[in-house]
């Protein structure tokens, strides 16, 4: 029989919006961001030659360039104001991450709770300006290499850098206020919508493609049903769960004896998400940049090394890419994702134990051990996903949008998103009914009328 709050899931309707005011409030927010985002990708970096770097980019479209302006929403391909995107800030959290995670002061920053926490994401808005500011810098120099600015010298390269940073900084913070007063995970919203928003103008030019006899009809075929098929499986792999079994003892509280209850503890397969897909494209984005707009002339020997094995569609490219979603697939999960030493105490202080195992570190141990194997078929699933259109699109020249990153994001973040504001639907009819409840309690508890005293 379904529990109360399975029945009241499935009773969710979106016609419930308009009363829940406080969701209402939240979409309009997240909403309105996005829109500010949409905005500045077309407020143009001031010194661009804006007719070269048009020619420019439609030549490196079909390469690095396709993953750039997926990324960044387009607005590399215009050199708008965030052209560097987010890519900063998830740089640093990586590098943050990774360095808390080995060094002993950042160890115990961790185990402090939410003041550890903000220590440590100060850490990472620090870093995020350093690391925002060199991949600017270096941007301005290989688009000077380029010929791309009207007039190369200091003052462009100033120019640059401070409308790059800035809009840099001020995009994690629309990211924070998102995550923090809006709906969703507010990062990876924005490359969401950037993808989104994309995709119209890479369909259209893919289609050109077949109506210029580039691309077969077959192809295109073939190309929307492997899209299709990702989809399915995709959404089929992120609602895979592992239910660990859990079972609650026998309790008394006061004079009463509650019976032992049991429930599942559900683990994804993929318990990461898209977040090792943008972390290892993340990596390779840097190096890429800067050869494409250095070029293999202007680059050097070295950038053109780089530009030859790092290359989309290349043998280096994709067994680096494969490396990294594995190892970010492990490592995020079980530095933030799934801390199985704090799922064992949680269990632990709520007297909840694993049939079978001691509670504690022994649970802890356990937990590892399901949560390693689960992964080998969650890290396969990513690299599958994300390599296999790679390999397509590099061989017959398809859009990077139609990739099997992007489509990974796409459906992640859009079940993510989905999965809140139903969550917020039903925190709403849960408090329509307290409050229900209150008033009916209020109208059975009225005092009754005392009257005059007998007569005799």
């Amino acid at each position: 029989m379904a529990s109360a709050a399975e029945q009241m899931a499935a009773n969710l309707s979106w016609g419930t919006l308009g009363k829940a005011t406080e969701l209402r409030q939240r979409i309009l927010f997240t909403i309105g961001l996005l829109v500010v985002y949409r905005i500045g990708t077309y407020i143009p970096v001031p010194g661009i030659d804006a007719g070269a770097l048009r020619d420019f980019m439609e030549d490196a479209a079909a390469g690095i360039g396709g993953i750039l302006s997926m990324f960044t929403g387009g607005a590399l391909g215009r050199m708008g104001l965030f052209s560097l995107g987010i890519m900063p800030y998830i740089s640093a959290s990586i590098i943050i991450q990774l360095v808390a995670s080995m060094y002993g002061p950042w160890k115990n920053l961790r185990k402090e709770g939410e003041a550890g926490r903000k220590k440590i994401n100060q850490y990472t808005r620090y870093f995020t300006v350093i690391l925002a500011t060199f991949q600017a810098y270096t941007l301005a120099v290989s688009i000077e290499a380029g010929g791309l600015a009207h007039d190369p010298g200091m003052f462009f390269r100033a120019a640059c850098v401070v409308s790059l940073v800035g809009a840099t900084m001020f995009l994690m913070w629309m990211g924070e206020q998102i995550t923090a007063r809006g709906i969703g995970n507010g990062i990876s919203l924005i490359i969401f919508v950037g993808i989104i928003a994309e995709i119209p103008a890479a369909l259209g030019q893919f289609l050109s493609q077949g109506r210029a006899g580039a691309i077969s009809v077959g192809v295109i075929l073939g190309v929307i049903a492997m899209v299709l098929l990702v989809l399915a499986f995709v959404v089929f792999m992120e609602r895979s769960l592992r239910k660990i079994h859990i079972q609650y003892p026998r309790r008394q509280v006061g004079m009463k004896m509650y019976d032992g209850g049991s429930s599942h503890l559900p683990i994804k397969v993929n318990p990461a998400g898209v977040i090792p897909a943008i972390f290892a494209s993340a990596l390779l984005l840097l190096p890429t940049t800067l050869s494409t707009f250095a070029g293999g002339a202007s680059g050097g020997p070295v950038m053109s090394t780089i530009l030859a094995y790092f290359g989309p569609g290349q043998p280096l490219y994709l067994l680096f890419f494969t490396a990294m979603i594995v190892f970010f697939a492990y490592f995020y999960t079980k530095e933030v994702a799934f801390k199985t030493d704090e799922v064992a105490d949680n269990l632990k202080n709520q007297n909840g134990f694993v049939p079978g195992i001691r509670p504690g570190k022994r649970t802890a141990e356990y937990l590892d051990y399901v949560v390693n194997r689960v992964l080998v078929l969650g890290s396969a699933y990513l690299a599958l996903v994300c390599l296999l259109p790679e390999i397509l699109r590099s061989q017959l020249a398809i859009p990077f949008y139609f990739g099997g990153t992007s489509v990974l994001i796409i459906v992640s973040v859009g079940m993510d998103t989905i999965q809140q504001v139903q969550s917020h639907l039903l925190a709403h009819q849960y408090e329509g009914l307290i409050e229900k409840s209150q008033l009916r309690g209020r109208r059975g508890n009225k005092p009754k009328a005392k009257g005059g005293p007998a007569r005799r």
